[in-house]
């Protein structure tokens, strides 16, 4: 929802000039065109086209599943679903063909200093946790320098960092799932050496890569919410460092350990390390509501809702029925007006714990109230009239 919300020119956009506004975008999906077709095409010769439909078929299970649960995760306050979108695109082809490069890099020179074969293990053990989650943890990087406006805390630091980490496993399991096909091939051999690998890295371990991610993603969630300028580095600094030796753990379990080891870094660190993070982001969702509800009542006094509308703005559920209740009553636009209304009162809520500090705070504010009560006045008008 406050995608509609960021479209509105920001201080800082609008003194872009329109020729950079208008190509940055288009450039960068350029970029991420090139990448998607060069990685296809590279998993295409390796392993033949038909592996990697099946690949992509197989990855899209797990995905969906991650990626409904960073939405879950996201619901008070939604970023915009073109800024996902691109986190999803940039770690499934950027960041995954920079990683790619580089380790690739990394393996050639072990084998060459360390003898054939010792590549391999480098790549996996140094190269890959340190690229890897830099090139995922980019993206971050980027929504908290040049869209401030849209980083709030450390919510949509694990949602921006999440996204990012679900496009890297996507891509990465088409080519892990292709390859298991194209090894066994048809036959009896075929549905296990898939269904093992289906189970490895789709069941047992689709939230490792975004695991990893999140904490670099809680690092930029707790700089966002600081003015200390130590803290505003030290902390996603810190977030990195905790990925990259998750990552290193995770693959040298793999790699050394055997299946005893991996099991047990799976159990003992990785399950409970997993049930941590979810009961943060329980203790975040929980946060970002009473901001809410203490907000609501000096928005009411403010004549900016009306007091009728505290109780159903002050929870999810009461937010929901109401988006249903307009969509029965008066269709779908109504409803996305509806839900226009209530994000932008979630913004401003937000905005308003900051105490407007600046004057670029003060311009948002009033954005935000123009869409509010632009939202409204739509909303009325297709209750009134629902065939427009």
């Amino acid at each position: 929802m406050s995608g509609s919300l960021s479209s509105a020119p920001g201080a800082v956009r609008s003194r872009l000039p329109r020729r950079v506004t208008v190509l940055l975008p288009v450039l960068g999906l350029l970029v991420v065109a090139l990448c998607g077709l060069f990685l296809f095409g590279l998993a295409t010769a390796r392993v033949g086209w038909l592996a990697v439909a099946i690949g992509v078929v197989a990855a899209l299970v797990p995905v969906g599943v991650v990626v409904a649960g960073f939405l879950w995760v996201d619901r008070w306050e939604p970023e915009p679903a073109k800024l996902l979108l691109a986190a999803f695109a940039w770690g499934a082809c950027v960041a995954t063909i920079t990683a790619l490069l580089i380790n690739s890099g990394a393996e050639a020179v072990g084998d060459m200093l360390l003898g054939s074969g010792a590549g391999s293990k480098v790549s996996a053990l140094v190269s890959a946790p340190l690229v890897e989650e830099a090139v995922k943890g980019a993206f971050v990087l980027f929504i908290f320098w040049r869209r401030s406006s849209e980083f709030d805390g450390i919510v949509d630091g694990i949602v921006y960092a999440g996204f990012s980490a679900a496009g890297f496993a996507f891509t990465e399991n088409i080519y892990y799932f292709g390859r298991a096909f194209a090894d066994y091939g048809f036959g009896n051999g075929a549905n296990a050496g898939v269904l093992a690998a289906f189970f490895l890295r789709g069941v047992l371990s689709p939230f490792t890569h975004p695991l990893f991610g999140v904490m670099t993603g809680i690092g930029f969630g707790v700089a966002a919410r600081t003015r200390q300028k130590a803290v505003r580095i030290l902390a996603p600094l810190g977030g990195y460092v905790v990925a990259v030796c998750l990552h290193a753990l995770w693959n040298s379990s793999a790699i050394l350990g055997g299946s005893k080891a991996f099991l047990t870094v799976y159990f003992l660190i990785m399950v409970p390390l997993f049930i941590g993070v979810f009961y943060v982001i329980v203790l975040q969702r929980r946060r970002e509501q009473r901001i809410v509800a203490a907000a609501l009542p000096r928005m009411a006094a403010a004549r900016w809702i009306a007091p009728s509308e505290v109780e159903l703005l002050g929870s999810l559920s009461g937010r929901r029925a109401w988006r249903r209740q307009a969509r029965r009553e008066s269709g779908k636009a109504a409803a996305k007006a509806v839900g226009q209304y209530q994000a932008s009162v979630t913004e401003l809520a937000f905005l308003r714990r900051q105490r407007l500090r600046t004057d670029d705070d003060r311009r948002r504010q009033d954005e935000l109230l123009r869409t509010l009560r632009s939202a409204r006045a739509e909303a009325v008008r297709l209750a009134t009239d629902p065939t427009g």
